[in-house]
């Protein structure tokens, strides 16, 4: 039998987005570029093409491609990630309402 030595660990409740959790400058856009990455991504594995050929459609080389993959979003603008899955045939659609509670937010879908 193990005697663990119990700490108390304190606990934070998400507030749904882990940029801004962290305190990271422009939390709102690095969540919608993780999502329109991971979006990429999965686009690249669906079609079961190797990065180099996903570089050649989206007219970059592979490094980037690698970068993107791997979440290293510095120097993607928002609007170069919606070209790069037009390319891969997937529409993206930009909705604005008015919100629905108390805090305003941003998602991806």
């Amino acid at each position: 039998m193990h005697n663990y030595n119990t700490k108390n660990i304190e606990i934070t409740t998400s507030s749904g987005n882990v940029f801004a959790d962290l305190g990271l400058p422009n939390p709102d856009e690095m969540l919608v570029k993780a999502e329109l990455a991971r979006q990429i991504s999965n686009a690249i594995s669906a079609r079961h093409i190797t990065q180099a050929e996903a570089a050649e459609l989206l007219g970059i080389d592979q490094p980037k491609v690698s970068a993107l993959m791997r979440g290293r979003l510095t120097g993607f603008s928002l609007e170069r990630m919606f070209r790069f899955l037009n390319a891969f045939e997937i529409d993206v659609e930009i909705r604005v309402k008015p919100k629905s509670n108390h805090n305003a937010r941003i998602t991806v879908v």
